[in-house]
């Protein structure tokens, strides 16, 4: 066995018909399809007889959304069937039929072709065939996927990194070329990890896992903000992956949640921002934090001598403390005059902090090891372009959600 080069999916895993023959997705199986699109892993839906005319128009339809092969596929036609799939030929790989029909002649016929047949099945099978998997749940495939591909590469340097984050969010990624299942160039495999399934067992197949935990914040607890081990409360899923951790403690994790947070809190961030003057040398160009403010209350008396001790001279940005993880953490403000503070809208605590000027772009910079990556990306006007947009809104302050 090699490297899974294709998955071809029946349709009866993917779709059912409620009373009226309406065609519809069955739980999973949308995500499925997605992740497979953009897994750079050769899939298709195929179809036996005795489906309506009204489901294969789904099907070819759902085909052609998601950029996947349609075929028709019988026991009795499995040469003709072989034909159609030249196009996934690759040196060595393995290719994958996923069902929940127990076809014996189809399933003998595939496997006979070096096929691997997986099954969805909740209850036992009578099948005695080596080259026979059975899965509960659709979201346990990419698993299987991964760990075929990893057996088959044992003697290649191949890297599994399992990844939790929201389906929005991979989906955006996916569609840059991130999180591909099959092996990269340089031997990586990326594995979609869900909370649907417990979660040890899966951490245990991958050999690292990469998280964004700050979109599975729950609570922030103002309070105990500032100790984030009590003030911010997860998911059940990162609790459980926290456990994880901790019960192994060399297990890779992207990054240690420890690390991240510091970045949930504006006033940390500053603060960690003002030791870059540290490594300021007459060699290198010099380097600063914007100056700031902490603020807990909007109507101080004294607000503007505030604003002078910290050398803040307008415009000043204003963002919450909290920096993600709440639904108003993006909530932000541009203000002009001392009286732009008046009924702002800014969640408190809040940070008001110097604006500089930058273009409209700033640079985001990614450290992996000894690597350095960087993405530009769009951010608000000048300042003089933020007067003229204030001035034509009655000197108003500039409110916005980043």
């Amino acid at each position: 066995m090699a490297a899974v080069g294709g998955v071809l999916l029946d349709e009866s895993i993917l779709f059912a018909q409620d009373g009226e023959g309406n065609t519809h997705f069955v739980p999973g199986s949308e995500a499925l399809l997605r992740r497979l699109h953009y897994s750079k892993i050769h899939t298709g839906i195929s179809y036996g007889d005795g489906v309506s005319s009204q489901k294969v128009t789904f099907i070819k339809k759902m085909s052609t959304l998601y950029s996947l092969d349609c075929i028709a596929l019988d026991a009795s036609c499995i040469d003709a069937f072989n034909g159609t799939l030249l196009a996934w030929s690759g040196a060595g790989e393995s290719y994958f039929y996923v069902t929940s029909k127990i076809d014996k002649d189809l399933i003998l016929k595939l496997s006979n072709q070096g096929w691997t047949i997986v099954v969805k099945s909740s209850k036992d099978s009578p099948l005695e065939n080596t080259r026979v998997q059975f899965i509960n749940k659709l979201e346990e495939l990419p698993i299987n996927l991964c760990r075929c591909t990893k057996l088959a590469l044992h003697d290649t340097k191949v890297v599994t990194i399992g990844y939790i984050m929201k389906s929005s969010r991979e989906e955006d990624f996916a569609k840059r070329g991130a999180f591909p299942m099959y092996p990269t160039q340089n031997g990586l495999i990326f594995v979609p990890l869900t909370f649907d399934l417990p979660l040890a067992p899966q951490l245990q197949e991958v050999d690292a896992v990469l998280h964004k935990a700050t979109d599975e914040i729950v609570r922030i607890d103002p309070a105990n903000f500032l100790d984030c081990s009590e003030g911010v409360s997860f998911s059940k899923g990162i609790q459980e992956l926290e456990r994880y951790i901790q019960d192994h403690p060399d297990y890779c994790i992207i990054d240690p949640l420890n690390n991240i947070y510091p970045l949930l809190d504006r006033l940390s961030i500053q603060q960690i921002l003002l030791k870059l003057e540290d490594i300021n040398t007459e060699s290198r160009c010099k380097i600063r934090a914007p100056h700031f403010l902490k603020v807990d209350n909007f109507h101080m008396p004294n607000m503007a001598e505030r604003l002078s001790e910290a050398k803040l001279i307008f415009p000043n940005i204003v963002k919450p403390q909290v920096a993600c993880g709440v639904a108003d953490a993006h909530n932000m403000a541009i203000v002009f005059r001392t009286e732009d503070f008046r009924d702002l809208s800014v969640p408190l605590p809040a940070i008001v902090q110097e604006y500089i000027d930058h273009s409209s772009h700033i640079f985001k910079f990614y450290v992996l090891g000894e690597k350095v990556f960087h993405a530009v990306r769009k951010s608000t006007p000048n300042t003089d372009v933020l007067l003229s947009s204030s001035e034509k809104n009655g000197s108003r302050p500039i409110i916005f959600d980043r």
